[in-house]
C-alpha cells in the first residue's frame, strides 16, 4: 500500500502544524479549553520536538528500524499523556479542551499503530 509509505510525512506534518498552532494560540486556547496555559505550552513543545524527530526520519532514504520503533512507541504512549491531562484537569476542562486532547490521543495513537505495523515498509523511502 503506497499510502503507508507516506505515514512519516503525515506524522511530521501533523505534529508540526499542531505544535505551531497550539504555541501560537496558546493563551487564547487556554481560556477556550479551560486548561492552564502551561499544559498547552507543554503539548505544543512536545508536538514540535516530536514533529522534528519524525521529519528527520521522513527525509532519510534508509530509516533505522529501532528509530521507527521508537517513533511508533512514542505515538502509542502519547494518548496516555493526553488522557492523564484530561483527568488531572477534569475540574476545569471544557468541551473543546476535552475534544482537543481526546482527538489528539486518537489521531496520534492511530498513527502509532499504523507505523508499528508498517515498520518494515517504512525502512526505505
Amino acid at each position: 500500500m503506497t499510502w503507508r509509505r507516506r505515514l512519516l510525512w503525515v506524522d511530521c506534518t501533523g505534529a508540526l502544524i499542531a505544535g505551531a498552532l497550539v504555541l501560537g494560540a496558546g493563551s487564547w486556547l487556554a481560556t477556550w479549553h479551560g486548561l492552564p496555559h502551561g499544559v498547552l505550552l507543554f503539548t505544543g513543545v512536545m508536538n514540535i520536538v516530536y514533529g522534528l524527530f519524525s521529519l528527520s526520519l521522513a527525509r532519510r532514504a534508509v530509516r533505522p528500524r529501532p528509530l521507527l520503533s521508537l517513533l511508533a512507541c512514542a505515538n502509542m504512549v502519547w494518548p496516555l499523556v493526553c488522557v492523564t491531562l484530561v483527568v488531572l484537569h477534569r475540574a476545569t476542562i471544557g468541551p473543546t479542551g476535552l475534544l482537543h486532547l481526546l482527538g489528539e490521543a486518537l489521531y496520534v495513537g492511530g498513527l502509532g499503530v499504523l507505523e508499528w505495523q508498517s515498520r518494515s515498509l517504512l525502512q526505505t523511502a
